[in-house]
Parts: structure tokens; sequence; C-alpha cells
């Protein structure tokens, strides 16, 4: 508890709010880096997940190939892009390992929404007279929902807490309030930081479940009511 009480303490402190080294300056620092890689990685993952899904092929060969770069490490990711050229490019190497860790759990959950739609509303649909591309949008995609935003809400999740490895590569955010209390031995501001992600995992985990809520092409719909 003497931990907890110092940390609380520190970020209680209004000195450690200001300046550039100060919290809201390595919060949006954070923020960026988090909404960048899970922006990309929406756009490299989601595309191709829904039309492998959507056409039943190709999405063992690419959920395989997402497991296997979720086996390698971001930080030794990280690291080995630091030593390349890309290392001399500013934010791009913590982006580009971000970006391969937040691919998977998107593009997996995307593939398997799709593939777990019941088919047998896919023929009805078809039967229907309904052309691909309606299917895809008012039957698939509606139907898939929910496994897409675990996929996203996972992914975020996962980006927010291990942007804090961006201060390994000289790069801004909340780990570099963790980096800079090991240096110094203060205990206190490494435990802030850590809680400082913590939270902050908790608020995007809680503003994508409200989001799901509020999006949910399926909570539109009326369902008649049955008359006795």
């Amino acid at each position: 508890m003497g931990s907890i009480g110092d940390a609380f303490s520190w970020l209680t402190t209004n000195a450690n709010w200001q300046g550039e080294s100060g919290i809201w300056n390595r919060l949006g620092e954070h923020l960026y880096f988090s909404g960048v890689c899970l922006l990309l990685s929406c756009l490299i993952a989601l595309p191709l997940a829904l039309w492998l899904g959507h056409l039943g092929r190709g999405g063992a060969l690419a959920i395989n190939l997402s497991n296997v770069g979720r086996a390698i490490p971001t930080l030794a990711v990280l690291i080995l892009l630091t030593l390349t050229p890309l290392g001399r490019q500013g934010d791009l190497p913590t982006i580009i390992a971000l970006v391969l860790f937040a691919v998977p759990p998107l593009l997996t959950n995307a593939y398997i929404g799709m593939r777990e739609v019941d088919r047998a509303v896919v023929e009805a649909a078809r039967g229907m007279g309904m052309s691909g591309r309606q299917l895809f949008v008012r039957v698939e995609l509606p139907l898939a929902y929910p496994l897409i935003m675990t996929g996203l809400r996972s992914a975020a999740v996962q980006v927010v807490a291990t942007a804090t490895l961006a201060a390994m590569a000289g790069e801004g955010g909340l780990g570099r309030i963790i980096t800079a209390g090991f240096n110094t031995y203060n205990t206190p501001q490494v435990v802030a930081g850590a809680l400082l992600v913590a939270v902050l995992a908790l608020l995007v985990e809680g503003a994508l479940v409200a989001a799901h809520r509020m999006l949910d092409p399926m909570r539109r719909r009326v369902v008649p009511q049955e008359i006795v």
C-alpha cells in the first residue's frame, strides 16, 4: 500500500502534469501512437478479413500468418526495426511494430465472424434475390458485427498497453514516465506510470463497449410482437 500511496501523491502533484515531460503531454503522445496504429491496423486487417470471409477462401492461410506474427515479441520487432535504416525515420519503427501486433486479433475475429454467419440465412437472402453486395452489407456484416467489435476492443487494449514500448525507442508516451522512474530509482513514478496506462486501457475498453452497443446494427431492428 505504501507504493500505491506514494504513487497517488506523485499523481496529485501539479508539477508532474506540466511541461514537455508532464503527464498531459505524455498522454497526448500515447493517444497519438495508439490511435494511428489502431487506425492503420483496421485499414489493413478489416477489409482483407471481411473480403476473405465473404468469399470463404484463403482465410485459414491469413489467420495462420497472423498468428505467426502474434508469436513474435513486439519488443524484439521494435529493436530490430530501430537497428535498420527505418530507425532514423522518427516514430515509424514504433508504429510498424504496434501495427503488426494489432493486426492478428482484428483479422482473426473479423474473418471468423463472417464465416460463422448462419449459412441458412445467407442462402435465404440469396433466394430473395439479393446481390453479393446487398448480402454482404445487409446480412453478413450485421451478423458478424459482435465478433468484429470484440477483435477491435482486444486490439485497442493491447495497443494502448504495448505503446509504452515506444519509450524503448526513444519516443514519447506514458512509457517515458515509467522509464524515467526506473532511471532515477523513483518507484512511485514507476507505479504511477503503470497506473496511468492501466486506467487508460480500461477507459478505452469502456468507450468501445459503449460504442459497440450504440452502433450495433441489430439494435435498431424492431422485432414484431407476437399477437395473442
